[in-house]
């Protein structure tokens, strides 16, 4: 029997995630609104997004160990983050050449760039690493609606601003600055994932790391609060788990027995209950297993 958390055979998941009343995620080519497919009008999440989600997740739960630091964080200077390597190691830089041990030792401390890979060479060059985990865009099951909506701030910034006088003299604001808001009222997202244990092999990704990525995924989104995303939350993780390093089956054939549709008497959705998750157990291709780690 495949284990889920099993590194050394290969696997495939489904992530379902719904947002309501939020902003999934932005496009700052298009003022912040929600990203959308123009030809479909469905939604789009990048991976890049999804993967963010999770380093802020294993940062906040485990970011005080040696082993699950975060290479990418919001404001960190990655010249900075390779330098610890070669300072850790008693290495001298060299001009934009990787030095031996350092690539192992940024995937040995990282936890993202093991689980995820990174591109490291820059200035202070610690290599390049292709990860064992990887994540496709989550696109919606149905089109969306990105409304952009004005909104206002009464108090005043500073008394420069226009105001008028009030009985005692006093200065009230007549206005306040105004804003935007960019949401969609609804929409459920699957995005797809691979975890291929030849690459684990050579970042040193192993089960924990894999465990602790599963546990992720279904909790992050509970770490991702504010006003503009929304109500948000994982309505399902799927895993297919094969019994060899290659695998057993295609992972596309796999991927398409978990299907969602909207129920044939809702017109527009509003809510997870206006969908209905199919998941087609049957006749499982030998040595593939599928573990349902979340759902609803």
């Amino acid at each position: 029997m495949a284990r889920v958390d099993d590194v050394s055979v290969r696997h495939e998941f489904v992530l379902l995630f719904d947002v309501e009343n939020g902003n999934p995620n932005g496009d700052p080519d298009a003022g912040n609104l929600p990203r959308v497919d123009p030809e479909t009008g469905r939604g789009l999440v990048t991976d890049v997004a999804l993967k963010r989600k999770v380093r802020n997740y294993v940062d906040a739960l485990r970011g005080n160990e040696g082993r699950f630091k975060i290479y990418v964080q919001q404001g960190a200077i990655l010249n900075d983050q390779n330098k610890r390597a070669y300072t850790d190691l008693d290495i001298k830089p060299k001009s934009k050449v990787e030095s031996p041990g350092v690539r192992k030792w940024m995937c040995e401390n990282f936890y993202d760039v093991r689980t995820f890979g990174a591109v490291m060479s820059t200035e202070i060059n610690a290599g390049q690493v292709r990860g064992p985990v990887q994540l496709t865009m989550g696109r919606s099951v149905d089109s969306i609606l990105g409304l952009d909506i004005s909104i206002t701030r009464v108090a005043l910034t500073n008394a420069t601003e226009k105001s008028s006088k009030g009985e005692s003299g006093e200065d009230i604001a007549t206005h306040g600055t105004m804003g935007r808001k960019a949401f969609i009222p609804y929409g459920l997202y699957v995005a797809h994932g691979f975890v291929i244990p030849a690459f684990a092999d050579d970042t040193g990704f192993n089960d924990e790391d894999l465990g602790l990525l599963w546990q992720a995924l279904v909790n992050m989104w509970d770490l991702d609060r504010s006003a503009s995303r929304g109500l948000t939350a994982c309505r399902g993780l799927y895993v297919f788990s094969h019994s060899s390093k290659l695998g057993d089956a295609p992972a596309h054939k796999l991927l398409d027995r978990v299907t969602v549709r909207r129920l044939p008497d809702v017109q527009v959705a509003r809510s997870f209950r206006d969908y209905e998750v199919s998941v087609d157990y049957g006749d499982l291709p030998a040595g593939v297993e599928l573990h349902v780690v979340t759902e609803g």
